[in-house]
C-alpha cells in the first residue's frame, strides 16, 4: 500500500466518524472572529394550546420572472419543464473533465465540473494533468462505503514507478477557503449545523462564516476533493476522490474541494467496496481501471456531452427550493426546511437550437 495515502486515510476516516452525526444573492463585509465548529440552532417554544401550522409556500414574483403566482404551487417537475432557457447555462469546456470507464466493474462516463473560483491553482493543475494525459490508465484505488470513491496512481509513492506529473506543479498551497466579501452567494435561509451561512455559488454548495470573512465549498454528495497527506499543502489534484455517502462536512476546511460530479455518480457509487483497510483494494486486479480523462476543450465538438445546468441565481432555482422546502400532497408533515447538501442544481440535455 502506498505510504503517501496513509495520512489521507486517517484524515478521511476521522471525518467520516464525525460526519454521520433560498434565494437572494448577498455580498458580505469582512470581519474577524472564529465561531464554534457546530453552532446549535436555538429552539423556540410554541405557545401552549396552539397547534403548529406549516407555513404555506410564499414566493414573490418579479416582473418577467417564471415564478407562478397561482394559488396552487407548481411541482418541481412543472417548475423545471416550464423554466425559461435563460435560467440554464452550458458547460465551460475549459473547466469540465470527462472521465471514461470502459473496462472493469462499471462502464460509462463521469462528468466533473471544476471550481476555479474556489480552487484556482488546483484547477490549473488538473487542467495541465488532463492536457498531458496523466489520468489515462490510472485506477480507482479505494471505495469506502458511505464515504468516498478515490482514484489516482497506485504507484505514486514509488519514485521508480510513479507516473510523471508532466507540466503540472508538484507543489501547491492549500485552497481550503476564499474571501466571502463580494462572493455572489445565493443564500439559503435554512439553519445549518456546520456554518452560520450557506448557499450556492455557480451551482456549488457553499458554507461561510461572516465573522471570519471566509467561504468554502461544502463536502456534499458528489463533491470532488484533492487528496493530501499530513502537510496541508501536499495536494496537487493528481489524486482525487468523490463523496458517495452522507455528507462528511467534517472535511470542510481541511481538504481542497476542486469540483463536483455532474453526471456519473451512479457509476462511482456502485463500484465494489474495498477491504477493511479504509476501503483500499488489497489486490491490483480489484481496482477499477480508468481509460482516460479529458477536458471538454480537448475533445471534438461532436464528442462533448450536450448538457446544461440550472443557474442557482435564477428565479427557477428559488422556486424549486421553495417547492422542496414546503411539501404537500403525499406528505403528512411539511418539513419547511432544505439542507445545503440535500438539494442539487439539476441538469438537462441541451435543447435543440430553435
Amino acid at each position: 500500500m502506498p505510504t503517501k495515502l496513509t495520512p489521507l486515510i486517517a484524515l478521511l476516516s476521522a471525518a467520516l466518524l464525525i460526519s454521520t452525526g433560498a434565494g437572494a444573492t448577498t455580498s458580505y463585509k469582512n470581519t474577524a472572529k472564529k465561531t464554534p465548529a457546530q453552532p446549535t440552532a436555538p429552539v423556540k417554544k410554541k405557545p401552549a394550546g396552539k397547534p403548529a401550522v406549516a407555513p404555506k409556500p410564499a414566493v414573490a414574483a418579479k416582473p418577467g420572472s417564471s415564478i407562478s403566482t397561482s394559488a396552487k404551487p407548481r411541482s418541481g417537475a412543472e417548475i423545471l419543464a416550464q423554466s425559461p432557457d435563460a435560467h440554464w447555462r452550458g458547460l465551460d469546456p475549459e473547466n469540465t473533465l470527462l472521465m471514461e470507464l470502459t473496462q472493469g466493474q462499471v462502464k460509462g462516463q463521469v462528468l466533473i465540473e471544476l471550481a476555479p473560483r474556489f480552487a484556482p491553482l488546483h484547477t490549473l493543475n488538473i487542467r495541465a494533468l488532463a492536457h498531458g494525459g496523466y489520468y489515462d490508465g490510472l485506477a480507482v484505488v479505494r471505495v469506502q462505503d458511505n464515504f468516498v470513491t478515490q482514484w489516482g496512481d497506485p504507484n505514486a509513492d514509488d519514485p521508480a514507478l510513479a507516473k510523471p506529473l508532466g507540466p503540472a506543479s508538484p507543489k501547491l498551497p492549500a485552497e481550503f477557503s476564499v474571501p466571502l466579501k463580494g462572493l455572489p452567494l445565493a443564500r439559503l435561509p435554512d439553519l445549518d449545523g456546520w456554518a452560520s451561512v450557506t448557499g450556492f455559488v455557480d451551482g456549488f454548495p457553499v458554507a461561510a462564516d461572516p465573522k471570519s470573512g471566509r467561504a468554502w465549498l461544502a463536502h456534499c454528495y458528489g463533491a470532488v476533493g484533492a487528496g493530501r497527506g499530513d502537510a496541508v499543502d501536499s495536494s496537487t489534484g493528481a489524486e482525487l476522490y468523490a463523496v458517495i455517502g452522507q455528507a462528511p462536512r467534517g472535511l470542510d476546511l481541511n481538504i481542497t474541494v476542486v469540483g463536483r460530479v455532474l453526471k456519473g455518480m451512479e457509476l462511482l457509487a456502485s463500484i465494489q467496496r474495498g477491504g477493511p483497510n479504509m476501503g483500499f483494494y488489497e489486490q491490483a486486479e480489484q481496482r477499477q481501471p480508468i481509460q482516460r480523462a479529458r477536458l471538454l476543450a480537448d475533445m471534438p465538438l461532436e464528442e462533448r456531452p450536450a448538457l446544461q445546468v440550472l443557474r442557482t441565481d435564477s428565479d427557477t432555482w428559488t422556486e424549486l427550493l421553495a417547492s422542496r422546502r414546503n411539501r404537500g400532497g403525499w406528505f403528512v408533515h411539511n418539513p419547511n426546511h432544505v439542507d445545503l447538501c440535500g438539494v442539487n442544481p439539476p441538469t438537462r440535455p441541451t435543447p435543440p437550437t430553435k
